[in-house]
């Protein structure tokens, strides 16, 4: 697709396109997880984690049966990698860059809660321990010292009724998964391939 070069979007251009952003949002960005926002971490079962390295960007959803990240005090979260797919491009990019952002969604929640900061990854079993799932320990803790943590205005997620049950997509109108990635790995995969295990 060729994009006219005179209408590219420039530096300068931002001021007159976009309006300055309010009061309110100009001042809503802490430096630290407060009390509430403590309670929010801990009802978000998902968490959007996002990476960059030298050999590209990862944004990587993490998600678990209760809460996903912990709060450990007012400037640090914890989050358990739990087994996976095993393509660690997350884990890959914080060993060379740190920078990190978190975006938290809660069931049935409109707003969006932000976090960015830097991380780093232990492998302290006497932290992976208190982590534990059904005898299994994470391969790894990521561990977050929180720089500007916010809330996100709900309008993305109210415009796309993303909880709205009578929205849900039924698999019937989607390609099967399965079968894509059989076609894009050749390799002979079962019917249930992409059925969650704990291993």
């Amino acid at each position: 697709m060729q994009l006219d070069p005179a209408h590219l979007l420039k530096a300068a251009d931002l001021g007159r396109i976009y309006r300055k952003p309010s009061q309110v949002v100009s001042n809503k960005v802490s430096g630290q997880i407060s009390a509430d926002f403590a309670r929010i971490i801990a009802q978000s079962p998902l968490v959007v984690l996002a990476t960059a390295g030298p050999e590209g960007l990862d944004c990587s959803p993490r998600g678990d049966v209760r809460q996903v990240v912990y709060v450990h005090d007012e400037k640090t979260l914890l989050l358990p990698d739990r087994p996976g797919n095993n393509r660690i491009d997350s884990v890959r990019n914080i060993l060379v860059s740190p920078q990190v952002a978190l975006m938290f969604l809660v069931p049935g929640v409109a707003e969006v809660f932000r976090v960015n900061g830097k991380a780093r990854i232990t492998t302290d079993p006497a932290l992976l321990a208190r982590f534990a799932y059904k005898n299994q320990l994470p391969r790894s803790l990521i561990v977050i010292e929180v720089e500007e943590a916010f809330l996100h205005c709900g309008r993305a997620l109210v415009r796309s009724d993303v909880w709205n049950d009578e929205k849900h997509v039924s698999p019937s109108v989607l390609p099967n998964f399965v079968q894509m990635l059989r076609e894009q790995t050749k390799v002979a995969l079962p019917d249930d391939a992409l059925v969650i295990e704990d291993r």
